[in-house]
């Protein structure tokens, strides 16, 4: 017995579609990931204005948080499908960095996260951008490091124990024991980009460049 046509069968046509392995070109901007990445940051100041200004948390901005995070595996799971570009390599750190500060700083507004460990991760990630723009206008793509990506997922859960009511006060050790992980992850990291930058201009210098 034949099955009846439904609505699924176009939904999951227009998916496979999306994400078919369609290699891009790597200096290509307008490709699936980059535009999922981009939507992350226009979404972002929404997220900023549903924290709430009280110490009880806010379901609504935590479920927002969890899905513009789980956002960011998605974009990087198209990069891979598609191809990776330097668009891309620029663009995903920057939105990662737009959303971990502004939600930061938007919580060190509210009373709830201290400025000190903030102001250094801040410190570090416009060092690294500034730091990825210079090379970059040099053809030079510079991808986050793995310890990188793992100092952005312990920032993303310090937030996210930070809007959740269930921790923020009650469970307050875990988005302030994250916290300061990721500041010491965001310098460690922040000293592997600096060794591999003096080893490039060594590098060049060397090779008479």
């Amino acid at each position: 017995m034949s099955k009846s046509p439904t609505l699924s069968a176009p939904i999951s046509w227009v998916c496979r579609r999306l994400v078919a392995e369609v290699p891009v070109d790597p200096n290509a901007i307008a490709t699936w990931a980059n535009m999922v990445t981009v939507g992350r940051i226009l979404i972002s100041p929404i997220l900023f204005a549903l924290i709430p200004s009280d110490s009880y948390g806010s379901w609504v901005a935590f479920v927002m948080w969890f899905f513009l995070c789980v956002s960011d595996g998605f974009d990087g799971y198209l990069a891979r499908r598609h191809g990776t570009t330097k668009s891309g390599a620029f663009l995903d750190p920057l939105a990662d960095k737009v959303l971990v500060l502004g939600a930061m700083f938007t919580l060190v507004s509210r009373g709830l996260f201290p400025l000190l460990p903030v102001v250094i991760i801040a410190v570090r990630e416009v060092a690294i951008s500034v730091y990825r723009v210079l090379v970059g206008s040099r053809g030079i793509s510079v991808p986050a490091s793995q310890l990188a990506k793992v100092k952005t997922l312990s920032q993303q859960l310090a937030v996210g124990f930070a809007l959740a009511p269930a921790t923020v006060t009650d469970a307050d050790w875990t988005w302030k024991v994250l916290l300061w992980f990721s500041v010491g992850l965001a310098l460690v990291s922040g000293g592997q980009y600096a060794v591999r930058a003096l080893r490039h201009r060594q590098f060049q210098r060397a090779s008479g460049a």
